[in-house]
């Protein structure tokens, strides 16, 4: 081979290894995200529209216990509804409400009265499934309303757990005594029972039947049992069936009839005939 026919010499490269494929990034994150907005969402207009319609709910039952009681429209009814307020009124019904309010008249005299209801139903002509109450009195309403039974010295009326106690003079031969009385009070026949049980005379402790010796049929106005009869003042479906001193006020507890929803006889005051 002659010179000029030498050719130059070209360098053999390795061939580049192939090179990984640009990874694609995932488009399932963007759904994902995107679920995740619009679960909050959903969970935060459910709490928006419950929020709503338990306020609506309570709205209704303050308006609708202010006119019936005809109390003014600023006193202060608490509603609580039990659970969520939505399935409730789509089911039809509400499971447990509470309603409860203070100082409210309750014939001649006043009281903090709590009512909770079950299987209330939205729907009228139901009955609802039934409910209970407690009234309760300080020693100032409590003496309000022993102040209507005729006899009752209700002068001075004191709560000390588990009694009611009473202040009162017993007159003989012109010199009056100071009687001190602690009465336990019970429920029969759906009345309170206020029973005597401890006395003080002029300080000191005696029993019934000495103060009935020394001061004879005087005595009976603070030895005898009196019955607080409540029918008259509240609907005939509403049945007393406890009574109990806690602390510095009286409780009383009651049982109401569900069908006092529809039954005009149960809405009705009873009597104390």
């Amino acid at each position: 081979m002659s010179a000029g026919d030498t050719q130059p010499t070209v360098p053999l490269y390795d061939a580049p290894a192939d090179e990984p494929a640009p990874r694609r990034r995932g488009r399932g994150w963007p759904w994902l995200i995107a679920l995740g907005i619009v679960v909050v969402l959903a969970v935060v207009a459910w709490f928006a529209a419950e929020a709503i319609a338990r306020d609506l709910v309570a709205q209704t039952v303050r308006t609708e216990i202010r006119e019936r009681l005809s109390l003014p429209a600023d006193h202060e009814v608490d509603v609580t509804v039990t659970g969520a307020v939505i399935p409730q009124l789509i089911g039809g019904s509400l499971d447990e409400i509470t309603v409860s309010s203070d100082d409210v008249p309750v014939g001649q005299f006043e009281g903090d009265v709590t009512v909770t209801a079950y299987g209330v139903p939205l729907q009228e002509g139901v009955d609802m499934s039934g409910a209970t109450a407690t009234v309760t009195l300080d020693a100032a309403q409590l003496q309000a309303l022993l102040g209507t039974i005729d006899g009752f010295p209700a002068d001075n009326v004191g709560l000390a757990e588990p009694d009611v106690t009473i202040q009162a003079e017993l007159a003989l031969f012109g010199v009056s005594f100071p009687v001190g009385v602690a009465l336990t009070p019970s429920v029969a026949d759906g009345d309170i029972v206020l029973t005597p049980s401890s006395f003080e005379l002029a300080g000191a402790q005696i029993d019934a039947t000495e103060l009935s010796e020394q001061f004879g049929p005087i005595a009976d106005v603070v030895v005898r049992d009196w019955t607080v009869c409540l029918a008259q003042y509240i609907p005939a479906g509403v049945t007393l069936t406890g009574v109990r001193v806690e602390g510095e006020v009286l409780i009383a507890d009651a049982d109401v009839d569900g069908a006092i929803v529809t039954d005009p006889e149960l809405q009705a005051n009873g009597s104390c005939d």
